[in-house]
């Protein structure tokens, strides 16, 4: 199946990734989540995907969207990007290519959304997916770097766990008991404990 191909290459290419697999489930995902971008098949069971789109738009104007599908007539893909598509995919495509797409959509996001987020010494860069401490970069894990910079845009305030696990995981995960702990006490370790705290309740 496609859909799960391109899940779990998206993944591989450490992509956080939930996947859905009709026009309904794709609405209620995209309205109720945070995402850096979104994946939508034209063909969607369900719903067709332009009304999935004009949904999206009218409550998201700033979420980054590809339309993937089938259609190759070019009065289809005019009608797509008009519709408020940011790409457009004809399958098959090379996975290397959605990869580099998405990429490019959201630096340009980024760009135009605002710079980097400072929280005392540390800052975060969302374009570039990188943190300094001082000035001095700091290796982070993929994971390690959504938790950073979710808790960033925050900006001090308290974080739910629930957040934090959506931002690194997703929400279709199955997510070990102590993982978010994990990650978190690597990352004290790496941008001091003062940044990141725990509160209890």
């Amino acid at each position: 199946m496609l859909g799960r191909a391109v899940a779990r290459g998206l993944a591989d290419a450490g992509f956080v990734v939930d996947w859905v697999r009709d026009g309904d489930g794709a609405s209620t995902a995209v309205l109720a989540g945070t995402y850096d971008a979104a994946i939508l098949d034209l063909g969607l069971p369900g719903r067709d995907g332009l009304q999935v789109l004009a949904e999206i738009r009218s409550h998201e104007r700033g979420l980054p969207v590809i339309i993937v599908t089938a259609r190759d007539a070019i009065g289809e893909r005019i009608g797509g990007l008009n519709a408020g598509a940011d790409d457009y995919l004809v399958k098959p495509f090379d996975l290397g290519e959605l990869v580099a797409r998405i990429h490019a959509l959201v630096r340009r996001c980024a760009r135009s959304a605002s710079s980097v987020l400072a929280v005392g010494p540390v800052v975060v860069d969302p374009q570039q997916r990188m943190a300094t401490v001082y000035g001095q970069p700091v290796a982070l894990s993929p994971r390690e770097y959504s938790i950073l910079e979710t808790l960033a845009r925050w900006r001090g305030g308290i974080v739910s766990r629930d957040r934090l696990e959506e931002s690194v995981y997703g929400w279709q995960d199955s997510i070990c008991s102590n993982a978010i702990e994990v990650h978190l006490h690597n990352l004290r370790r790496k941008v001091g404990a003062s940044v990141v705290e725990n509160v209890r309740g």
